[in-house]
């Protein structure tokens, strides 16, 4: 009969003692860092008592060591252009660093409670948050076990100890709107995301702000939020454009709410940018198949895949992280869909 090998059994040994998982044992005994003191002294006391009676739970690391368990990434949503431009990235990313990735994707992930037993998984070594709707205490709890993640664009404000890249959401929108200010637009309409995530946020105040570069405020009657596509592009533009004072341009927030616009326009037998302008974000590869092509902000998200497969890895190989937040900047791309307000 085989013997049990006492790496492995070891590690079981503690697990089984201080009623930590054996993901748990394996990150203190690895040396892996953010493991709360309490649960670190736990396991090194009784590491310590069990290699009095015979074990080595020096030998105790798990087989993260010599053979990499895959990186679990979570993207609660379709991979539609936006998303699957990230994914692709983290995985040819991880491909590079000689990990594997477990993905988890898909609008139904939303309804599973996966971060409060993330931890307790000894399949995977760290993980990727992409958009994470889970509340900000979650993540918190999740740091507190000690496995390494970064979050991807986060929904809700990180903490300041958790790894997380994201794009310059505030400044593309000020751009955006400082771009049709110049034209000689004042009456803008705004196509949000939800009002409750972080990049929706940044992206107003970002409009606002330019606008109050000359004065005008931003008219709360002129701002619709929801879910960023076509659908409601099109029918929250459709909306505003026909208020008796209509908007002279339009801002999406996203590629496809802008999309859904050019319909409402269209529909309305409003030429573009002639007597509206629209504009959106992302700069996917929808933004240059319109008539006209869309001007919009272009987001690095093939390198926001690559940032967050770089903290991982760091944090994964126990280096010091000291700039945990990273923005990346943004770029204005006019094309045709943009041109100078009407005269009424």
């Amino acid at each position: 009969m085989p013997s049990r090998s006492p790496r492995r059994g070891s590690v079981r040994d503690i697990a089984a003692e201080t009623g930590l998982s054996i993901a748990t044992v394996s990150r203190v005994l690895n040396g892996y860092p953010h493991v709360a003191p309490r649960t670190r002294d736990m396991v090194q006391r009784t590491a310590d008592r069990l290699r009095t009676r015979g074990a080595d739970p020096a030998t105790a690391t798990t087989a993260r060591t010599s053979s990499p368990q895959p990186v679990y990434v979570r993207c609660p949503y379709q991979l539609t252009d936006y998303f699957g431009l990230i994914v692709s990235s983290i995985a040819e990313t991880l491909s590079v660093h000689g990990r594997r990735l477990m993905l988890d994707a898909g609008q139904s992930a939303q309804n599973e409670d996966v971060l409060p037993t993330l931890a307790d998984r000894a399949d995977i070594d760290g993980a990727i948050l992409i958009l994470p709707p889970e509340p900000s205490h979650e993540l918190v709890a999740l740091r507190a076990t000690g496995l390494p993640f970064v979050v991807v664009d986060p929904r809700t404000p990180a903490p300041r100890d958790i790894p997380a890249v994201s794009a310059a959401h505030f400044a593309g929108a000020r751009a955006m709107t400082a771009h049709l200010v110049e034209l000689g637009h004042r009456r803008i309409g705004v196509l949000a995301g939800p009002d409750n995530w972080l990049a929706g946020q940044a992206r107003l105040a970002g409009h606002t702000s330019a606008l109050a570069d000359v004065g005008f405020l931003t008219d709360p009657t002129l701002v619709r939020c929801d879910e960023p596509t076509t659908e409601f592009g099109y029918r929250a533009a459709g909306d505003l454009l026909d208020l008796p004072d209509r908007p002279t341009a339009l801002v999406g927030f996203n590629d496809k709410a802008a999309v859904g616009a050019l319909a409402a326009a269209a529909e309305r037998g409003l030429r573009v940018p002639q007597d509206l302008s629209i504009t959106g974000f992302d700069d996917i590869d929808l933004a240059q198949a319109t008539t006209p092509t869309l001007t919009t902000i272009r987001q690095p998200l093939r390198e926001m895949g690559r940032m967050a497969v770089s903290l991982l890895v760091r944090l994964l190989e126990r280096h010091q992280l000291d700039a945990l937040h990273i923005e990346l900047s943004t770029e204005l791309v006019v094309r045709g869909s943009t041109g100078p307000a009407p005269v009424r």
